[in-house]
């Protein structure tokens, strides 16, 4: 493991490249997954091979990064983002997430001017999808208990969080669908075909509000296709492709 200060977190990070590359990933793990699954090591692996230095974190208060859970909110993470950016010099930097981290890559993509594309991986956030909403039992008993599997993931030992209910009062305040609307940076969708949790009409409402350039590539997969290595290496080639042609719209 490898801790990482930035001015208000410590983090755990995952990180291969050159520290001296010229440009910087950022792949974010979803609602209390880990830096070490095996898609988010993948898509790090991948991208430092593309010349990036590429990493991913555990967010504040979760897994290996220091500090209690009441750290966890979509806040500190969106926080924790953009204090990595900026403790690597600002480098041209490009945000990978999945889940809630495809949330706060679109959110750091559209709002941090350092951010030149993102990539938004099965997002659950749907146009104002928590304005109004209450969960009544989350709220009456101050907290629920989620469990995880250990990387690189699918086995059946887990380990256990009771997330506060503030995590849920924080997330209300994000919308995704403005800065969407308005970004001109390109930007890729994944579309899970059996999703249950960030259902396909979800990321394609997301997708159609979304300014070009951009594009959607649907995977025939639930909500985790970390289990499934042929769909890693799909999304991986994906990727590929939406930075090829970023390359290439940038030499036209």
């Amino acid at each position: 493991m490898s801790l990482l200060a930035t001015k208000s977190f410590s983090l755990a990070v995952y990180m291969q490249g050159n520290e001296r590359a010229d440009k910087l990933a950022l792949v974010l793990p979803g609602r209390l997954d880990t830096k070490d699954y095996a898609h988010m090591r993948s898509h790090v692996d991948f991208l430092a091979s593309r010349g990036y230095l590429a990493l991913s974190f555990d967010p504040p208060g979760t897994w290996e990064s220091p500090g209690g859970i009441g750290l966890y909110t979509m806040t500190n993470y969106i926080k924790a983002a953009n204090e990595l950016i900026a403790h690597f010099g600002n480098r041209p930097t490009l945000m990978v997430g999945h889940s809630r981290g495809s949330s706060i890559a679109t959110y750091v993509g559209t709002t941090n001017p350092h951010v030149v594309a993102f990539v938004s991986i099965f997002c659950p956030l749907a146009p104002g999808a928590y304005q109004g909403a209450v969960n009544e039992e989350w709220r009456r008993q101050g907290y629920i208990t989620e469990m995880r599997d250990l990387p690189p993931g699918g086995g059946p030992e887990v380990k256990r969080y009771k997330l506060p209910y503030a995590f849920f009062e924080d997330q209300k305040q994000y919308d995704l669908a403005d800065g969407l609307q308005r970004c001109t940076k390109p930007k890729l969708f994944f579309l899970g075909t059996r999703d249950a949790l960030a259902p396909p009409d979800t990321v394609r409402a997301l997708y159609n509000i979304a300014a070009e350039p951009k594009r959607l590539h649907e995977l025939d997969s639930d909500h985790d296709y970390r289990l499934h290595q042929h769909l890693i290496d799909e999304v991986n080639k994906e990727l590929e492709n939406f930075l090829d042609d970023i390359q290439r719209s940038m030499t036209a």
